[in-house]
């Protein structure tokens, strides 16, 4: 089976200013891959590559072999995506918001539902199916746009820094939820953050630095290789930060 997400010598640049250099990694199928880097590292930069919001110019970027920029239908049906910024119709009903995601995919009505029922009972959220998405809290926010991510069944879920803003609470239950997927049913997942504790020494990391990939491999093979003694000493030690954000406490 191909790699999940393959990423080779991309660069990306706005105007005369380097975004991402001659960057090269990969995800395998099933895995939770941790994007790690503070902000303006170039993650929001390279998920808009991967989703295909910006057109690659240099390099390639395949999602299970299949390249975004040459085979963008084949390569983002099998991509899901949960974009930093909260992106549901606030006007609309978590069913409704749900529904016209579906119907982009062309999953009729009757599936649809099936689909939507299924996920809310995953994500502990049945009981809001027909609520409008403004009475949400964030982390319920975030938990429908997950499912939403998932009615299409893709097996690759990118989720750009999800948890930013959230309370312990919120950020620790969707945290686990995703890692559930990845165990139980198979997902690959791509997971960026600036959170060290969001990081779990079993993890695949890649530390983005600056547009540079500084690190790629496992958790605990990248802090050993680092003669660090955990991940947030390797990410200091790699980009020479005094210290690293280790979790947020927001309301």
């Amino acid at each position: 089976m191909p790699a999940a997400l393959e990423v080779s010598a991309v660069s990306h640049f706005y105007g005369k200013k380097q975004a991402l250099d001659d960057i090269s990694f990969s995800v395998a199928p099933g895995r939770f891959a941790v994007l790690l880097g503070l902000n303006g590292a170039g993650k929001t930069t390279l998920f808009s590559l991967i989703s295909n919001l910006y057109d690659t110019r240099r390099g390639a970027i395949r999602i299970f072999g299949h390249d975004v920029s040459r085979e963008p239908g084949e390569a983002l049906r099998r991509l899901g995506v949960v974009f930093q910024a909260r992106t549901l119709d606030l006007d609309l009903s978590v069913r409704q918001n749900l529904s016209y995601h579906a119907s982009l995919h062309g999953i009729g009505r009757a599936e649809a539902l099936s689909r939507i029922e299924a996920l809310l009972a995953q994500m502990d959220m049945s009981d809001r199916l027909h609520d409008k998405a403004r009475s949400l809290s964030g982390g319920q926010m975030r938990r429908i746009e997950i499912a939403r991510a998932l009615l299409h069944r893709p097996p690759l879920l990118l989720l750009d820094e999800p948890t930013v803003g959230l309370d312990i609470q919120s950020r620790a239950e969707i945290l686990a939820t995703i890692r559930e997927l990845v165990r139980t049913e198979g997902i690959s997942v791509f997971w960026a953050t600036h959170l060290i504790d969001e990081v779990e020494g079993t993890d695949h990391v890649v530390i983005l630095d600056r547009g540079t990939v500084l690190a790629d491999g496992r958790v605990d093979d990248v802090v050993h290789s680092s003669g660090a003694t955990d991940i947030g000493g390797a990410f200091a030690l790699l980009t020479g930060v005094a210290s690293v954000p280790a979790g947020e406490a927001q309301q």
